[in-house]
């Protein structure tokens, strides 16, 4: 894929060069020429053909942060009845209970 590009960008700098020195060509016409003949073109291409390797990398890293969040919660989640004791009052909710009343 670069070698493409290389080869583009080449191919528009000889453009732009001829451009230059040639006698109705300017200095301003050349630069012109090699940003939109070759610069944005190519820049666009390079990021749309990267497009896939970049979201591979996102996947593999989110992938990668998943593992490492269950593997970290595995480790720190105690066992339950591990320590042998009994299990703790659940603590006042809260919204009280009401009663219904009697008629």
């Amino acid at each position: 894929m670069y070698l493409i590009v290389i080869a583009w960008l080449y191919v528009t700098l000889l453009m732009a060069l001829a451009e230059a020195f040639s006698t109705q060509g300017s200095v301003l016409g050349a630069i012109i020429t090699f940003v939109f003949y070759g610069l944005l073109p190519m820049g666009l291409v390079v990021y749309l053909m990267g497009t896939p390797l970049r979201r591979k990398a996102i996947r593999q890293k989110e992938e990668q942060a998943r593992q490492a969040a269950v593997s970290s919660q595995k480790d720190s989640t105690p066992q339950p009845d591990a320590g042998r004791h009994a299990a703790a009052l659940p603590e006042a909710s809260a919204v009280p209970a009401v009663r219904e009343e009697k008629r």
